[in-house]
């Protein structure tokens, strides 16, 4: 041992020695190296996976959180713009929410979160700030149902903002469009004109934006024209309308501010709830 620790004379004979041992501790060592890998593989692959669906449940909450942001986003400008309006018309409105559309393939109804209680009567307009949406037809006291333009026959008494021409604009059932009837086929109708409220039925107020005349088929033959129009207010979109408690012994006269031409005769700029002249788009 000291000829060894001194002169280190069996380092020849130690290194053979671990030469030849090597290859059987790799052997050995083998099935220990082989569990301590799968062991590891196994606990990463568990680990990746709960990451991966942790990782997609937060994609799919984050991904409904950007949907309702963008819902709160519309639903706060549709209110903007509805104080906008109940700023500048000149009679009392009540804010309403659209509770649910009653499942009636016949009616087009819907039903709002106001009734009797808040002095709504039957026969209440109901609008947007784009133009009327219908009426209340029914009327409970916490509640009520509205009669939107499309439901059938429904009526509303209209006139062309360029000529001042008047005439009944109905409507035809749920997605057609609504119509203009008992027209002669010389009537000054062009497409794109936009159809205001005349107020003559002391129901509606004057002036309101109504539809826009989309298609005309006159047929000179029977001396009648088939005049088809779109809503300007979209009967299905929003949650939010205003009713306007409009009383036309108090407020038949309406101020010349919201007059929808200026005294040259020139059409005067949009406002909420008012229409020019010719839509856009249309011209």
């Amino acid at each position: 041992m000291l000829i060894d620790f001194r002169f280190k004379a069996l380092d020849p004979i130690r290194n053979n020695v671990n030469w030849i041992l090597r290859p059987l501790e790799y052997v050995m060592m083998a099935p220990r190296n082989a569990f301590e890998a799968i062991s590891e593989y196994l606990t990463t692959r568990s680990t990746l996976d709960q990451e991966n669906q942790a990782m997609k449940v937060r994609q799919v909450e984050l991904s409904l959180l950007a949907n309702q942001s963008e819902f709160l986003m519309v639903e706060n400008q549709n209110l903007r713009e509805l104080m906008a309006l109940q700023k500048q018309v000149p009679f009392k409105t009540l804010p309403v929410e659209i509770l649910f559309n009653p499942p009636n393939p016949i009616s087009q109804r819907i039903v709002i979160n106001r009734g009797s209680n808040y002095g709504l009567k039957l026969g209440n307009p109901i609008a947007n700030d784009a133009g009327i949406l219908g009426q209340v037809v029914r009327l409970y006291e916490r509640s009520a149902e509205a009669s939107l333009l499309e439901d059938r026959d429904f009526a509303v008494p209209v006139q062309v903002a360029r000529n001042g021409l008047r005439a009944a604009v109905f409507g035809a059932g749920r997605g057609n469009p609504l119509e203009l009837r008992y027209l002669p086929v010389a009537s000054d109708l062009e497409v794109g004109d936009i159809l205001l409220t005349s107020g003559i039925d002391g129901v509606y107020p004057p002036g309101f934006a109504v539809a826009v005349i989309s298609k005309i088929e006159r047929n000179a033959d029977k001396n009648s024209s088939n005049v088809f129009c779109v809503p300007v207010a979209a009967v299905n979109r929003y949650r939010q309308a205003l009713v306007f408690l409009y009383d036309p012994q108090f407020d038949a006269k309406a101020p010349s501010s919201i007059s929808n031409k200026s005294a040259s005769g020139a059409p005067l700029t949009n406002t909420p709830g008012r229409r020019q002249t010719r839509a856009r788009g249309m011209q």
